[in-house]
């Protein structure tokens, strides 16, 4: 990653010819390294991912999860190297089937939702709020494993509105009217370790 410092704007095209070992992001030119996600991560992501397939299984909307290449500024005729912008969300929801490509995906999802870390939290919650803000994703949720929360982001007015939704919570989908996340299947209760017999 060191000698990539060396160029001030990372392209698609810079992207596709990287080694495909590790996954990158580009934030508007900005190439950022991302970690492999902990077992917790995945089955969130599963557990999220189940519930939203199974409500849109007879809908038009495509769900897709991670890794997948977002581009999210692109438009139709746009080369690889006119793009500087490209992410990997945890899940999306994309109903414009004319939207999705070989390469993934081009222009802003429905729906978009990341799991957070302590790695990640500042640019879930700062850098990819600006770029999904910025490129019109209808509706952006932020899953934070450690509080047990989401934080659901609904697009008005060019502008996010959030809420918060904590692991007893049934938390409703704005992209899919009639559906509500099951939290406390997203966050079982905590197992406590079985007290010793008395002897």
């Amino acid at each position: 990653m060191e000698e990539r410092k060396l160029a001030s704007v990372y392209t698609y095209a810079d992207l596709l010819e990287w080694d495909e070992q590790t996954r990158y992001e580009l934030y508007d030119g900005e190439a950022v390294a991302l970690a492999s996600p902990s077992d917790e991560h995945q089955r969130i992501v599963g557990e999220m991912f189940g519930q939203f397939r199974d409500f849109a299984k007879d809908k038009p909307c495509q769900i897709r999860f991670a890794p997948l290449d977002v581009r999210l500024f692109a438009e139709d005729g746009d080369r690889p190297e006119d793009t500087t912008t490209v992410v990997q969300p945890d899940l999306l929801v994309v109903c414009d089937k004319d939207k999705l490509d070989r390469h993934g995906v081009h222009g802003a999802p429905d729906f978009v939702l990341e799991v957070t870390s302590p790695s990640t939290h500042r640019n879930d919650l700062y850098v990819k709020f600006s770029l999904y803000q910025r490129a019109g994703v209808r509706e952006y949720w932020i899953v934070d494993p450690e509080a047990r929360a989401v934080q659901t982001l609904t697009l008005e007015n060019g502008r996010y509105m959030a809420q918060v939704f904590t692991r007893t919570d049934q938390a409703p989908v704005r992209i899919f009217p009639g559906l509500t996340i099951d939290l406390t299947a997203v966050f079982p209760p905590e197992e406590t370790p079985e007290e010793s017999p008395e002897e």
